[in-house]
């Protein structure tokens, strides 16, 4: 018995000290060799490692030094510094299920690996890592990250899993292209759905707090997003730099709050912004809400040629359409007031009231064009229920015909300024009148017109202005036809006798002070030059001889009272 008892305890001994050696030796270089190569064969993953520690302080903990770990003969999808591998009793029927899986000082590739990776923890946990994943759920990419996922189940398609909870800080992340420093993220994800329960970063020397939900479709759902002191530059065009929101499947803000943004791009630029919206989705280029409200204002917009100082804007939203609460602009040294409604059911605009005053206004070189061009789908037709203006300076610089109003003023009521997605003067009463005027180089006083439009025609009740010694008076129509058929007819007293030739009429041989009588029609479409549809017949009366001209197709009739000559453009 006493043989058998020396031999049990020898055997004892010698497995303890078997043990002691395999325990030491997996603790050197060659040990940790050893472990890698071991993990590594035949199953498509390759594993290497340059020590591994254990201290009996933390029985239940592996650390391994300068892992890497990835697909054999591609990029690691892991490099770090230390692995901490936190042991539990569920080793013993899933060796690779850990309690914990600490990563530290290194970098994580989050792609999307072709197989499942052989390991489980019921915690990751990361330590000053760096995160890369442009092909992630989000592309995403970060530097300095310290957090944790719970559970890490990782999936053949999904490195991180189908269903976890995460938190991270980041000393620097890139989520969807939009970059942040000192950043938290809190929340969870469920295949492809990400719920941000909480969300803050630095942003654009700026702040942004908030919570938001992505679906399996690619839909944004926004609870509450605050974002503070922004300064942004981008390279990016003013719709470039929105086409995120249209491009999206939908985008749901339940609260979006800016403060003091200051956002600046190529053409374009915003300061001092502060903007408030709640309850509106955006979704495939319209919107819904039944709800909701804008109110914005800022110090300065700028896009392109367009310049508006101190904008304030308050908007309602709801399913029949918006309502303009508010709109007020310095533009051009002057105001702009409007309020007013777009109806979603007839793509309507209605102001209510528009007040332009002050403005010291030059047209754009394409205005023409502009006023030709169809307007949008969502706006089928504008209407200005009163119309003031006082005050202005309108320039038009254009060298073939420029001109020039000063003190312009005017009224209107019941106006239709767009139909049929086309601008126009389709229905309502509208009047103007200036101190002054220059048209193509002539100087008039004076000036006034009275405008009164329906179906048929826009009828031209009123028109006047004094000139030289003289008075002009006028009267006319132009038809609401594709084909702008006008009829002028127009009467000068004690005015320069060539008056007219500025505007078009060839020169006469008279001089001084005379009177006229000038009727004539011509076509005004879009699509067609007006010279050769111009008819009409001219008499000019001075104190020493009088002439008489008729006009088909643009050029002179001959006739002993006139001579043939063409209208000048």
């Amino acid at each position: 018995m006493k043989f058998v008892g020396k031999l049990l305890l020898t055997l004892l001994l010698i497995f303890l000290l078997l043990l002691v050696t395999a325990y030491v030796l997996l603790q050197t270089q060659w040990g940790a060799g050893w472990i890698g190569r071991t993990l590594s064969s035949d199953n498509g993953w390759q594993i290497s490692l340059r020590k591994m520690e254990h201290n009996f302080s933390s029985p239940s903990h592996l650390i391994f030094n300068d892992v890497r770990f990835g697909h054999a003969g591609q990029p690691p999808l892991l490099a770090a510094q230390n692995v901490d591998l936190g042991l539990q009793w569920l080793q013993f029927s899933q060796p690779l299920h850990f309690a914990s899986i600490t990563l530290e000082k290194g970098t994580l590739n989050i792609a999307q690996p072709t197989r499942a990776i052989p390991l489980a923890a019921e915690r990751l946990q990361l330590r000053d890592m760096a995160i890369n994943g442009p092909g992630w759920t989000l592309p995403v990419a970060a530097q300095r990250v310290n957090g944790g996922v719970v559970p890490w189940q990782p999936q053949p398609d999904n490195l991180l899993g189908q269903q976890a909870n995460f938190q991270l800080s980041a000393g620097a992340l890139t989520l969807n292209d939009v970059p942040g420093e000192n950043v938290l993220i809190q929340g969870r994800f469920t295949n492809n759905a990400l719920v941000f329960s909480n969300v803050g970063a630095d942003v654009a020397r700026g702040s942004l707090t908030g919570n938001a939900e992505r679906d399996t479709e690619g839909n944004w759902h926004i609870g509450n997003l605050r974002l503070n002191s922004l300064r942004l530059q981008t390279a990016s065009s003013l719709n470039d730099f929105l086409r995120p929101l249209t491009t999206l499947p939908s985008v749901r803000f339940d609260r979006l709050d800016i403060t003091d943004a200051r956002m600046q791009g190529p053409d374009w630029a915003v300061t001092d912004l502060d903007l408030s919206l709640k309850d509106l989705t955006l979704s495939k280029g319209d919107w819904q809400s039944d709800d909701g409200n804008l109110s914005m204002n800022a110090n300065s917009f700028i896009n392109g040629p367009l310049e508006l100082h101190d904008p304030i804007a308050s908007l309602d939203f709801s399913p029949q359409g918006i309502k303009v609460t508010q709109f007020s602009s310095r533009f051009a040294n002057g105001l702009i007031r409007s309020q007013g409604e777009w109806s979603r059911a007839n793509q309507r605009l209605t102001l209510n009231e528009l007040v332009v005053a002050g403005l010291e206004y030059t047209l754009p070189g394409d205005w023409r064009s502009r006023w030709q061009a169809e307007l949008p789908d969502w706006l089928e037709s504008v209407v200005v229920n009163k119309f003031t203006a006082n005050r202005n300076l309108i320039i038009d610089i254009n060298p073939d015909w420029p001109f020039q109003m000063t003190s312009l003023d005017g009224s209107a009521s019941n106006l239709m300024l767009a139909r049929r997605h086309q601008w126009g003067i389709w229905q309502g009463e509208l009047s103007f009148n200036a101190a002054e005027a220059t048209f193509n180089r002539v100087d008039v006083r004076h000036p006034s017109i009275t405008l009164q439009a329906d179906d048929q025609q826009i009828g031209i009740r009123e028109l006047s202005a004094f000139t030289g010694n003289g008075i002009l008076e006028a009267t006319g129509s132009i038809s609401q036809q594709p084909q702008r058929t006008a009829e002028v007819r127009l009467t000068g007293k004690a005015v320069p006798a060539n008056t007219l030739h500025a505007w078009g009429w060839p020169t006469l041989t008279l001089n001084g002070d005379a009177n006229m009588q000038l009727q004539v029609t011509g076509q005004l479409a879009a699509d067609k030059a007006l010279l050769p549809t111009v008819n009409g017949a001219l008499s000019v009366t001075t104190e020493q001889s009088s002439i008489q001209q008729r006009m088909r197709g643009g050029a002179l009739v001959s006739s002993p009272a006139s001579r043939e000559e063409g209208i000048s453009e």
